[in-house]
């Protein structure tokens, strides 16, 4: 492949998805797992803006927007926005213990086995974290990305599916 090529390649990596292409339903289908390794069904989410974010521990661009996530969380919260962290992980300790050291306030989740066919099934065919889908209070996905979000993107997608400015 030309450096032309991979450079665009590596480009529309980071453009974020068409919300068309992005589906709640297997999301709010889904049970998983929170830090103490209770049963966690996302379908008790459905009616509220989320932001729902995969990770993994072993993510570069996941550990910096981390923190961005967590001051979303911080400051919007009280407006009924949920937050939630779904990690590609089994090992709950772990994840426990990276959530903490990580100043993670915001709902932690363990995918376990099924996390990589929930991203695919929730628009990510390729199953790259970071990934991010923003979902208003009717259960449609508005926005996605590939990619870590920035501050100005995570805030954007706070207030739009708020309804504020």
């Amino acid at each position: 492949m030309s450096g032309r090529r991979l450079l665009l390649a590596a480009a529309l990596l980071w453009l974020p998805l068409t919300a068309a292409a992005a589906d709640a339903a297997a999301l709010f289908a889904a049970t998983l797992h929170d830090l103490d390794d209770k049963p966690f069904a996302l379908a008790q989410l459905k009616g509220r803006p989320l932001i729902v974010n995969f990770w993994a521990r072993w993510c570069g661009p996941c550990k910096k927007e981390i923190p961005e996530l967590a001051a979303a969380h911080d400051k919007y919260a009280k407006n009924g926005l949920v937050v939630v962290g779904i990690a590609l992980d089994d090992k709950v300790e772990a994840t426990r213990d990276f959530a903490k050291a990580y100043e993670m306030r915001y709902t932690g989740l363990l995918a376990k086995e099924g996390g990589i066919a929930l991203m695919q099934a929730s628009g990510n065919p390729k199953a790259v974290v970071p990934f991010t889908l923003v979902i208003d209070r009717h259960g449609i996905v508005v926005d996605s990305k590939l990619g870590a979000m920035s501050h100005a993107e995570i805030e954007a997608a706070a207030r739009r599916i708020l309804g504020t400015k």
